[in-house]
């Protein structure tokens, strides 16, 4: 076997393994797809073997490419680290790769972005939008260096450090009785139908959570991959949902948003980081950011300034 296989071969390598698709593969790592999939080609080549099973409607890894896949985000990552360490010592600069649930990103990100942009010019952020389960494997084998998400992760061998709580607001359709009230308590949702996200989303949990036995939620009739989806078909008549309060800043017509009696249904979000990252005061830093420049509609968490 050959041993010129490159970093950025291995790269490209994790970046298919991950988007299990070569077109956001190839926009992840801001290449042309026919450049990245040259490259996996000459990796193939030199390997032996094929990496990906391919057809028109996926692509899947084999087993020497998980196996090769495995091994190369801990090379991966080992260089980064070194890159930090032999660094300037300019605090957050360089690559860092930061993970953020689907429900939060679009919202969140561009109100932080800027802010941190202009803060630490010298860093390159690498965004990987993605449901918590996989964020949180991503976190323990070293693929990201830390992650926005609800709390609790509910890994062990995580830290996570909490940064402000969001309330839930009521999305109703205009002309709804529920459209017209002030404030909404639990025992309004009674019978009512209730549209959710599609299982793995952690919303999902929190709003049948929050919503208790009252709802009655459409899990059966449908479910949406996305926050967008649910206020559109709110607007369309066909139900009810929940929406997180940075997601409900953006109005939509047809859509009544209401607040719930307190104690408002709310969920906690935080940063996500392994217990024995390298880069543990950098993530500090990035958690002092966000908690200092928190959008309109959050509370900070208890204990953060």
């Amino acid at each position: 076997m050959s041993t010129a296989m490159t970093l950025k071969q291995l790269r490209y390598l994790v970046a298919v393994a991950d988007a299990r698709h070569f077109g956001r593969a190839a926009a992840a790592c801001h290449i042309s797809q026919p450049s990245l999939s040259a490259q996996i080609q000459q990796l193939e080549s030199i390997v032996g073997g094929a990496l990906f099973e391919r057809t028109k409607r996926r692509v899947l890894p084999t087993l020497l490419g998980e196996a090769m896949a495995e091994r190369a985000r801990r090379v991966l990552a080992e260089i980064d680290r070194m890159a930090a360490l032999s660094g300037s010592g300019t605090p957050l600069s360089g690559p860092f790769r930061l993970g953020v649930i689907p429900t939060l990103g679009p919202y969140l990100l561009p109100r932080i972005l800027p802010g941190l942009r202009r803060a630490y010019p010298d860093l390159k952020l690498y965004l990987r939008e993605d449901l918590t389960g996989r964020l949180v494997d991503l976190l323990r084998r070293g693929a990201l260096e830390a992650a926005l998400m609800a709390l609790p992760a509910g890994d062990p061998g995580l830290s996570e450090r909490p940064l402000f709580d969001e309330p839930f607001l009521l999305a109703a359709p205009e002309g709804h009785r529920l459209a017209e009230k002030n404030r909404i308590g639990q025992d309004d949702l009674a019978g009512e139908i209730l549209l959710l996200l599609e299982d793995g989303h952690c919303f999902r949990d929190q709003a049948l959570a929050a919503c208790g036995q009252h709802g009655n939620p459409a899990a059966d009739a449908f479910a949406a991959t996305s926050l967008a989806t649910l206020r559109e078909m709110v607007a369309g008549g066909v139900g009810l949902t929940l929406l997180p309060a940075l997601a409900a800043n953006d109005r939509q017509d047809g859509v009544r948003l209401r607040h719930f009696d307190d104690p408002a249904p709310s969920r906690r979000i935080g940063l996500v980081c392994r217990k024995d990252c390298a880069r543990a005061e950098e993530i500090a830093l990035l958690g002092d950011h966000v908690a200092e420049s928190l959008p309109e509609g959050v509370v900070a968490a208890a204990g953060v300034s």
